[in-house]
């Protein structure tokens, strides 16, 4: 009798070995306790305990979807912070990593204890993961404060992911639930006590009626009726294409050209001796060798440069050695021997180039700094590039600029008045207004049907994520300004795209079949 009692006490249990070995580093069997009918599963100090390792896996459940849905915003993320860190590295990969690996991480915790809670085993988590958790917590709860303060807009585009990606999530919140039913199930049978049942089971079902019922209250602009979709946004490369190519090059200008967009985007500025030349940085430290031709002027303004000084600068090389894109496909050996060879353009060449391909041009205009013998002349050298040097056709031209709106519209008719704010349709309409160039967090499918009724089109800027391009093509935007015209130009339909019917039968069938699901595990 006593030798079959050590045999019952000592038998193998590798499965729940390994769960207690991995979740509080109990690998013998005899520091192990199971949970008797009707007691709590852990002491009071672990009880305590794991709402915190519980709330860990939520804050970095939302730190991870935030950040990965942010994906659009990375090349300007890395750009702040290599204007104050003063060198390019790839943070936001090294963030989402890091995310990705701790979220990984604190689940694994959660589904140990889930699986222990189920074959009755006390919960003991070892210290070890104890501070891994407040780690886990720690680094979710600082990084989602530091996003709220530094990049506030990063909140409008996580509630405009919802729009596309909700219904998906639901479904993934249901399938949760379902597999929560069985540890829940299991622990509230093990209960001696109605009260102890109501507040394991109470919860549990509360939330599950939510989930049940949240679709009621969900809005999706890809959840139309069949034959109801506008056209396809138009693609204007976003200084060229610049994960094919260094930006602002002819090359870059050539990519998005060579690739479909239908229009090209840049940024002008104004050399010392009055030649328009495209340049979005103050300084040519970011995009340029000026560290090796000019040491002693990196810090010098780019609109203090001669066009000889410029002229000398190489820019391409910094874009093979930085890759300034998360994801960036490696180059052929043609282009890399092209984007070598890169140098500063002029806006003469650009308008030369989109009028000689009938592409549409928009681009900012950078006013010189004090100082400078151009600083109260440079619109009247820009207007003089476009009429005279380059004579591209007036209608290509999207004229953005806003201070001389009147004056341009008296010596330049046919441009295309373009507007970087939104604004009554009576001013809009007022001052020829044609095209609203808005960032995409200002994306409203009411407003671009507001403005499209009244011959306005809109234009978003910068789109680059597939989710994002579908959300604007459902919410019929006219245009999107891209680093990306390589990729999206492929899109057929946008993604996440279905009609009313569809979704309602995905709807019913998903809450139907976990409703099913958990009747049986509680039942069983």
């Amino acid at each position: 009798v006593v030798r079959r009692r050590l045999l019952q006490r000592y038998e193998h249990q590798p499965f729940i070995s390994c769960l207690a070995g991995f979740y509080s580093c109990r690998w013998k069997r005899y520091q192990r306790e199971r949970t008797e009918p009707g007691k709590c599963c852990c002491s009071m100090r672990e009880c305590m305990f794991f709402p915190l390792l519980v709330a860990a896996f939520c804050f970095s459940l939302v730190f991870l979807y935030t950040w990965g849905e942010g994906k659009n915003d990375y090349n300007g993320f890395d750009w702040y912070n290599y204007g104050n860190l003063g060198f390019w590295f790839l943070w936001s990969l090294v963030i989402l990593i890091v995310a990705a690996v701790l979220f990984a991480y604190i689940s694994l915790l959660l589904v140990l204890a889930m699986c222990l809670l189920a074959e009755g085993q006390q919960l003991y988590l070892h210290w070890s993961h104890k501070i891994g958790t407040f780690l886990v917590l720690g680094f979710s709860i600082a990084s989602l404060f530091a996003l709220s303060i530094l990049w506030r807009d990063h909140r409008k585009t996580v509630r405009l992911s919802f729009q596309v990606t909700a219904p998906y999530l639901h479904v993934g919140a249901i399938a949760i639930m379902v597999l929560l039913a069985w540890p829940v199930a299991l622990h509230a049978i093990r209960a001696d006590k109605k009260v102890t049942q109501v507040i394991i089971v109470g919860p549990y079902l509360a939330i599950l009626l939510f989930l049940f019922l949240i679709p009621l209250g969900m809005y999706s602009p890809c959840i139309r009726e069949m034959g109801t979709l506008g056209p396809k946004p138009a693609l204007i490369g976003h200084r060229g294409a610049p994960m094919l190519a260094p930006e602002n090059t002819e090359m870059s200008f050539l990519k998005t050209i060579e690739h479909g967009g239908d229009g090209l985007e840049t940024d002008v500025a104004i050399s010392y001796d009055g030649v328009p030349f495209l340049m979005h940085d103050d300084t040519l430290r970011r995009t340029t060798n000026i560290q090796e031709v000019y040491p002693n002027d990196t810090g010098k303004a780019a609109s203090f440069f001669s066009w000889d000084a410029l002229q000398k600068l190489n820019a391409g090389t910094w874009f093979l050695k930085n890759k300034p894109f998360v994801g960036m496909g490696s180059l052929s050996k043609a282009d890399q021997n092209q984007a070598m060879n890169q140098s500063i353009y002029t806006l003469s060449s650009f308008l030369r180039l989109a009028d000689s391909h009938n592409k549409l041009v928009i681009f900012d205009l950078y006013r010189p700094p004090e100082k400078h013998p151009y600083r109260n002349l440079w619109i009247r050298k820009i207007l003089d590039v476009i009429l005279k040097e380059s004579k591209i056709k007036r209608h290509l031209v999207l004229w953005l600029h806003n201070g001389v709106r009147s004056f341009v519209q008296s010596v330049a008719p046919g441009f295309q008045h373009t507007m970087g704010r939104k604004a009554p349709i009576e001013d809009l309409l007022k001052h020829n207004i044609v095209k609203l160039n808005l960032v995409y967090t200002d994306m409203s499918s009411e407003d671009i049907r507001k403005y499209a009724e009244a011959n306005i089109t809109t234009n978003f800027y910068v789109v680059n994520e597939p989710w994002l391009y579908s959300l604007a093509w459902c919410s019929g935007a006219h245009s999107v300004t891209t680093n990306a015209v390589h990729l999206l130009k492929d899109l057929s339909q946008p993604l996440f795209l279905m009609t009313p019917q569809q979704y309602n039968i995905m709807w019913i069938l998903t809450d139907l079949t976990s409703a099913f699901l958990i009747s049986l595990i509680f039942a069983l």
